[in-house]
């Protein structure tokens, strides 16, 4: 390839610029033409980078990142389609041992039982009981629960054995909104002052197959057509 000769640009000063009709540039020397085709060869490749290629790079790195994640997609689906057997099976598992421990709750005709053991540790524990008050049933998804406020004197040791001793019963006992405060002017048996605890229980039953049915909310009737007069 012939080499540019640059020496006609030696002798060319800036205020021959101004003698330049940019109109002709055909007069003008041919180093200088070569340099201004050359300028305009490199702005028109910096302009097509950033209008084209630019975009198109930028649009490539966000499908290869979509590539990517959609591969991360499909293995994991892939993953657990493959083991799906063992999913099941678990699904099962977890269903039986649900239905074995659903079974634990009491029925309905069990509750007076729960209430009565409840009743009793108050006294075993040395408790005096000022109330005892079994609140309405709530009915939940499977099963209802029931509620029992209770006030309690005694002393802290005394309280203490009676939450372990309702921990301990075979059915589900539950302590709520414990509040321990003195009692005015009373002693228990160990002669220090009393402390009246007040709280609710709250003890659980399964709900039978027919008042599953009757809890779940009736779909309403659809309206009928009415007929043209």
């Amino acid at each position: 390839m012939a080499a540019i000769n640059l020496d006609g640009l030696k002798n060319f000063n800036i205020n021959d610029l101004r003698s330049l009709d940019p109109k002709n540039m055909g007069s003008w020397p041919l180093p200088l033409r070569i340099l201004v085709l050359i300028g305009v060869f490199v702005a028109v490749l910096l302009a097509g980078y950033y209008f084209l290629i630019a975009e198109q790079v930028n649009t490539r790195s966000g499908l290869v990142d979509q590539e990517t994640k959609l591969k991360a997609e499909f293995e994991s689906k892939a993953l657990q389609a493959a083991n799906l057997d063992t999913y099941q099976k678990q699904l099962d598992d977890m269903q039986t041992s649900f239905g074995a421990m659903l079974k634990q709750l009491p029925g309905k005709t069990e509750l007076p039982s729960i209430l009565q053991d409840i009743s009793q540790a108050v006294q075993v524990d040395g408790l005096k009981q000022d109330l005892f008050r079994p609140g309405a049933e709530a009915t939940k998804d499977f099963y209802a629960e029931k509620p029992i406020d209770l006030q309690l004197e005694g002393g802290y040791h005394e309280f203490g054995k009676f939450v372990s001793d309702v921990a301990a019963l075979p059915r589900i006992v539950t302590l709520h909104n414990i509040v321990i405060k003195p009692s005015s002017g009373s002693t228990v048996s160990s002669g220090t002052d009393a402390l009246t605890m007040t709280l609710t229980a709250k003890t659980y039953r399964y709900l039978e197959d027919d008042e599953q049915q009757a809890a779940k909310p009736k779909a309403k009737a659809k309206p009928a057509a009415g007929g043209g007069g």
